[in-house]
């Protein structure tokens, strides 16, 4: 049988607040994170907004010595970790080390640092580079740093899936606990990507909006979508095994109770247009928890306000949901914090399990007319007072990669 995994602790740093509290009282209010960037001069860019994190110093909530070894996203992240792992209220002085593990990734990782020196590379030569360019740049230094930080011993992996790359770190950090290879995992993702290069790139991807207006440049499913925005954060989650959380008297939040990972195998950028594997990756985690579709009370969907995610999610929620699609409430957080790549589906987890514990869905807000083909119900307007036992989490990244993970409202019965 394999081990019930649970819910205790939640830490997020975004663009509308840098706590989970701050985050979820911008949630509840509507609040837009997205604004002019202030990171750089746009002037001769198409896209001039992102969702930029607001006063995060991370020399005073890290300390000086440590934060200037890491690149802002692991600092992000370490700085979730902090906020999650306080919460649960686990001490590792009662904890055997090696049964506390991290699965934290990171889509990009230390982009900044990268640009930063080879600019003084160029400018002063190769002895004027940053010794520490490297352990800053690479995306598996967030879960290194977090491991190092808490003195976490047992598994510490980085999963790197673009954009599902949050959504998967979880799903891994729960298959690792479901077969005992660790008792409690620390999960999530990471990002702080929005650089001249980073803009720049996914802007001549043809990713990106050019438009100017805050509250209608990221509306997922609008008929006038025309990209997505550049967002930046963490969320790092505390997953831990039923019965260890028992023993502790652990304030328990959610329980994951599915996981899905599928692979389109069909284009670098974009989804399966027939939604097939996206689909599969809700399936399979409905499968695993014996959920019918019926049974599901709301989707956090990847929901980018791109033309293809849009579309291609929409149709892949039909194919899974079948005649019950009309019936789920769906929404995409991101029309208030951006794209956060690597820590959407992390942050997005966060947002449900605040969803069941609150008994609320948020609005997709901005969005006003759907697309044609976006004809589900997509919470636009007022968001939804609603008790939830089943939660769906939709991650899509590229190169292909679907994941789910399906949550429900903790009940200590089987």
């Amino acid at each position: 049988m394999r081990r019930r995994v649970v819910v205790t602790g939640m830490g997020a740093v975004t663009p509308i607040g840098n706590t989970v509290d701050e985050y979820w009282e911008g949630i509840l209010h509507n609040k837009v994170g997205i604004g002019p960037i202030t990171k750089f001069d746009t002037t001769e860019y198409k896209a001039t907004l992102a969702a930029e994190v607001k006063g995060f110093d991370g020399k005073k909530l890290l300390g000086f010595k440590q934060a200037k070894r890491m690149d802002l996203f692991s600092q992000y992240a370490a700085v979730a970790a902090k906020e999650a792992f306080i919460q649960s209220g686990i001490t590792m002085e009662n904890e055997d080390p090696y049964k506390v593990g991290i699965a934290v990734g990171s889509g990009i990782g230390g982009l900044h640092a990268i640009e930063t020196e080879y600019e003084k590379l160029l400018a002063k030569g190769p002895a004027k580079v940053n010794p520490l360019l490297v352990p800053m740049m690479i995306t598996n230094m967030a879960a290194g740093n977090i491991s190092i930080m808490l003195g976490a011993k047992g598994k510490c992996i980085n999963v790197v899936t673009a954009c599902a790359t949050g959504c998967h770190s979880i799903g891994e950090a729960y298959r690792t606990i479901q077969c005992g290879e660790a008792a409690v995992m620390l999960a999530g993702g990471t990002e702080s990507s929005i650089t001249p290069l980073g803009v720049a790139g996914f802007t001549s991807l043809t990713a990106l909006t050019a438009s100017k207006d805050p509250f209608r440049a990221s509306i997922p499913f609008d008929k006038e979508r025309s990209g997505f925005v550049m967002g930046e954060g963490a969320g790092v989650v505390v997953l831990e095994e039923l019965e260890h959380a028992k023993s502790r008297n652990a304030t328990i939040f959610a329980e994951v109770v599915g996981y899905g990972a599928t692979s389109d195998a069909f284009h670098i950028t974009s989804p399966a247009e027939d939604g097939s594997g996206a689909a599969m990756a809700m399936e399979m985690a409905m499968n695993e928890a014996g959920v019918s579709p019926a049974q599901i009370d709301y989707i956090n969907a990847h929901g980018t306000s791109t033309h293809h995610n849009d579309l291609f999610e929409t149709r892949a929620i039909k194919m899974a949901m079948k005649e019950s699609a009309n019936n789920i409430k769906i929404n995409s957080t991101k029309s208030m914090i951006g794209h956060l790549l690597g820590a959407a589906g992390a942050v997005e987890f966060i947002t449900c399990v605040k969803s069941i514990t609150d008994s609320y869905i948020h609005p997709t807000v901005g969005t006003k007319e759907t697309d044609i083909e976006c004809d589900l119900d997509y919470v636009l307007g007022e968001g939804v007072h609603k008790e939830l036992t089943y939660v769906l989490n939709n991650s899509l990244g590229f190169g292909g990669h679907n994941a789910s993970l399906l949550i429900k409202r903790y009940k200590e019965e089987v």
